[in-house]
């Protein structure tokens, strides 16, 4: 009716199509021998004032206008007349989500034809479906703002309006404030959807079973109900998938658990393979994989070589080197006969734990030579051991005095006076330099790394922020050196104090941390100046590409308390345990614990810390998992 209409808005109308004409006809049809406008009403309006205006002109009641005609066996009148709303005025969001639920049950419209009539994306029509007939009692409460509309939306996670109606009236029974997760954590109980990893994982057993299906307007939200049945499938399916490995490898039993229950676990041994003597035609292929492991190296030594082709020939490295353990290493007979596999899943995909043993096989150490040991009762080499090669060692030296120089530089005042007492120190007592970490023949330090340009830039940042600070004014190739001095000693102070601390960070030597014994001076003044090196370096992918897939895992289990993270990363490849330490170090994640957040704020490697471990730099240094830690065995 047009006298529904905002009467601002037909004026609007009017103006507009006094001007330019009608842009968009109006959509008619047929109705008991006369024409309704089914999409247009407010520019019908405006054309009947414009047309009772004597002022206007170019309108009367004859005036011909464009219509589009719709045919009168055509049963569009929903989509047409949620067209007009859309178009014209923005519905309610409830108003939306039953409109395009009835276009599809009433007028047996697809997602791709609602959104081709209203102009918008299949996904945003599927999006507004999903919500289209959750139970009408809930989506009053919405419309009355009992509920929000988040946790509206949280029901439609179940296509049933039951079993909705039944989820709502037990949360609210209290009168408690009623959040979205609590209603996708009650719902789960009433089955899985089968697009979650787990339905689409048993859903065609399930269906050969006859389990009950409750239907979605659209198929990826329908829920499989019998969610024991969901289980009883999921635990057969975990369970062959044990027994195969159990059978592949020798252990004596297999078994499965839905999720690994880390507090139950935590009984099991678990045993590990040992060194064995390779037979002729395994050492023949150890030499081959030791050859091409030296082509690899070499290949990875291009500076040119881009991020996507370096991480390929990490994971080639990392494959060659697990088959060349494969055949230097296996299980003992009396491990094979007491230990097993047991399957769970994890992250969407089946999960294997292998060589654990039960609590009740498990013996005393010196009754089991065997659990943690080779057939010749050597122990076993620990996969997860840090070495740092002497390439990565070289590399982080250079990182360090990058930082180092960093903070010197932000440091004006203290770095003029260590520069002006190593000056005068160097010519007035008698034997070695106070220190070798600075030079004072001002000669800038040419900074030498594999990889400079992936490493954190955050010291770069910092120097040339501090470059960018610096009062150059007296700095003019034009003049003398005399008038550059005279300039020069006109500054204030503190504008001295930055050039000088700006030229002594650019010579600052490749290190690792200081020794007290051997530079007390450059150790204490690190602590100064650089209590915390992170605050100028942050890891990143470019070093953890070059850690070893087990000492990614033990870093993140052992050194940052993220256990449970690091098992459920021992099955991922190389490539996705460095994505994930990557974005851990550069945005500790909202879930972690204050201890985990300290532990990720403080982390680097040993020989980068500032006060901390003394290291001779000829033998890096080296950490080492205790062996039957459970980061020890995911690596």
């Amino acid at each position: 009716s047009p006298e529904t209409y905002d009467p601002e808005n037909i004026a609007h109308l009017k103006a507009s199509i006094a001007v330019l004409g009608l842009v968009q006809p109006l959509l008619v049809q047929k109705i008991d021998s006369k024409y309704a406008v089914l999409a247009g009403g407010r520019r019908h309006a405006a054309l009947k004032e414009l047309a009772a205006d004597k002022s206007e002109k170019g309108f009367t009641a004859k005036t011909k206008v464009d219509c589009r005609l719709v045919p009168e066996e055509c049963d569009v009148t929903t989509a047409l007349s949620l067209a007009e709303n859309i178009t014209q005025a923005p519905m309610n969001a409830i108003d939306e989500f039953e409109a395009f639920a009835r276009m599809m049950e009433v007028d047996g419209q697809t997602p791709e034809t609602i959104a081709k009539t209203f102009g918008t994306t299949v996904a945003a029509v599927k999006g507004r479906l999903r919500y289209g007939l959750i139970h009408p009692d809930i989506r009053a409460a919405a419309r009355a703002k009992t509920i929000t509309l988040d946790t509206m939306k949280a029901f439609a996670e179940h296509p049933s309006q039951e079993v909705q109606k039944e989820v709502y009236e037990a949360l609210t029974k209290d009168d408690s404030y009623l959040q979205a997760y609590t209603v996708r954590q009650a719902l789960k109980s009433r089955g899985v959807q089968v697009s979650d990893d787990i339905g689409a994982f048993v859903r065609e057993d399930y269906e050969a079973r006859g389990g009950a299906i409750a239907a979605d307007l659209l198929e990826e939200h329908s829920v499989l109900e019998d969610a024991a049945l969901v289980e009883t499938i999921l635990l057969e399916k975990l369970t062959a998938a044990a027994e195969q490995a159990r059978a592949k490898l020798g252990f004596a039993w297999a078994d499965a658990m839905v999720r690994y229950d880390y507090a139950t676990m935590a009984d099991y041994g678990r045993v590990y393979p040992g060194p064995i003597e390779p037979d002729e035609a395994a050492q023949k292929r150890i030499d081959e994989i030791t050859s091409e492991l030296e082509k690899l190296q070499l290949e990875m030594e291009d500076v040119g070589l881009e991020d996507d082709a370096y991480n390929a020939l990490y994971e080639r490295v990392d494959t060659f080197e697990d088959e060349a353990r494969d055949l230097q290493e296996a299980y003992s007979v009396e491990d094979l006969a007491r230990a097993g596999v047991m399957a769970s899943w994890s992250n969407g995909q089946v999960t294997l734990h292998v060589g654990l043993v039960r609590p009740e096989d498990t013996v005393k150490e010196e009754d089991a030579r065997g659990s943690s040991s080779s057939p010749t009762g050597e122990e076993a080499p620990d996969a997860g051991e840090i070495t740092y090669p002497a390439s990565l060692a070289e590399d982080l030296k250079t990182e360090r005095a990058m930082a180092l120089g960093a903070a010197m530089a932000l440091h004006p005042e203290a770095t003029l006076d260590l520069t002006l007492f190593k000056l005068v120190s160097d010519v007035l007592t008698s034997g070695m330099s106070v220190t070798q970490a600075i030079k004072t023949d001002a000669r800038k330090e040419y900074r030498n790394h594999a990889k400079l340009d992936e490493i954190d830039g955050t010291s770069l940042e910092q120097v040339a922020a501090a470059h960018d600070a610096l009062d150059l004014s007296w700095l003019d190739e034009a003049r003398s050196p005399a008038d550059q001095f005279a300039a020069f000693r006109a500054l204030k102070p503190g504008e001295k104090a930055k050039l000088v601390a700006y030229a002594t960070a650019s010579t600052t030597q490749s290190c690792f941390a200081r020794d007290r014994q051997r530079d007390s001076l450059m150790h204490d003044f690190e602590i100064e100046i650089m209590p915390d090196i992170r605050a100028h370096w942050t890891p990143n992918a470019a070093l953890f590409n070059r850690f070893k897939k087990a000492w990614l895992l033990k870093i993140l289990g052992e050194d940052l308390g993220l256990a449970q993270e690091a098992v459920t990363l021992a099955s991922s490849s190389k490539k996705e345990i460095v994505a994930f330490c990557d974005k851990l170090f550069a945005e500790p994640f909202a879930t972690l614990t204050d201890a985990q957040r300290a532990a990720v704020a403080a982390w680097c490697p040993p020989m980068m810390q500032t006060a901390g471990v003394a290291c001779d730099e000829a033998e890096p240094a080296a950490q080492t998992l205790e062996p039957d830690s459970e980061v020890a065995q995911a690596a």
